[in-house]
């Protein structure tokens, strides 16, 4: 599943081609989005994002919700739009600008991260469609159902929110802390990847109880959070090592296999201090942890 510096970057490439025009929304005949007419040809305001959700703003309870989930994805493209194919959900494009391509231009289907190698990217100036396929959600909501989901969810480091709710929210349960930044009303936008490497970078136990983690600490880790997601948001490569720690390249851009810490490294050793990375299911997704910098012990105001 998408976190949150995918998120927002969907939002800043979708504002950087799209917002301020009239946007041509069309969806196949066998799509479950009923709603094109409704968007169609309307003036796009902007692109909210606020943890796993994408809004998009065509006025007053005309927002188009995405939400991603296990199998969404986009496909983005220049020139002419490309023929239907696959379970394609919803389109937009830009009518000025397709009607400028003569022909097919690039295109760019944006899969899993982990499949990306960072390349290939269009410019978001020049993305004249996007084909959306296999949210989990794609319906129209008012302002109402925004507000909510806003009450509902928890602080997003890349909306600049401050460190306070988080670490309350924390600190108030009994939870592992591992369990609870799953938890997308306690840090909106952090998933699985971000949990496993900010808790390795704070050398804290996933298995401590929220309400044992010093304030401090749960401070230390949103501030910490903020750089590593919007280093996420330029081409969606996760990476959390820092240069002096990888085995083989210390400079430049990092090898796949040395981007992370602890995260699907499962059985090899731990780039600090040797120790396994072991693995567990936490909070419905598979935990990554190194048992000898991340022991209990390690933790402290």
């Amino acid at each position: 599943m998408p976190e949150g510096n995918e998120i927002h970057r969907w939002a800043a490439r979708h504002t950087a081609a799209f917002a301020g025009k009239k946007v041509r929304v069309d969806a196949p005949t066998s799509s479950r989005f009923e709603d094109a007419d409704r968007l169609d040809n309307k003036l796009l305001l902007n692109v909210r994002a606020v943890g796993k959700h994408l809004g998009y703003n065509f006025g007053k309870d005309r927002i188009l919700h995405v939400h991603l989930g296990m199998y969404g994805d986009f496909t983005e493209g220049t020139g002419e739009l490309a023929p239907e194919k696959g379970a394609l959900r919803i389109r937009l494009w830009n009518a000025a600008a397709v009607k400028l391509g003569t022909q097919p231009g690039e295109s760019k289907r944006h899969a899993w991260y982990s499949n990306d190698d960072g390349t290939g990217h269009i410019a978001p100036e020049k993305v004249a469609w996007v084909e959306l396929r296999g949210p989990t959600d794609c319906s129209i909501w008012t302002e109402a159902k925004w507000a909510t989901l806003l009450e509902r969810l928890g602080p997003d480091p890349l909306n600049g929110d401050k460190p306070l709710r988080f670490v309350e929210k924390i600190t108030k349960r009994k939870t592992p802390v591992g369990a609870l930044m799953m938890d997308q009303t306690v840090a909106a936008g952090i998933g699985n990847i971000y949990r496993a490497e900010l808790l390795f970078r704070a050398r804290l136990s996933p298995f401590a109880a929220g309400s044992t983690v010093p304030a401090t600490t749960l401070a230390a880790i949103w501030k910490d959070a903020i750089p590593l997601m919007k280093a996420g948001m330029v081409d969606r490569r996760i990476v959390t090592t820092k240069p002096k720690d990888r085995p083989t390249k210390k400079t430049g851009a990092p090898l796949k296999e040395e981007a992370h810490y602890v995260y699907r490294r499962h059985g090899k050793p731990c780039l600090l201090c040797g120790t396994t990375i072991l693995t567990k299911i936490m909070a419905g997704r598979n935990l990554f942890w190194c048992p000898s910098c991340q022991a209990a012990e390690n933790a402290k105001d």
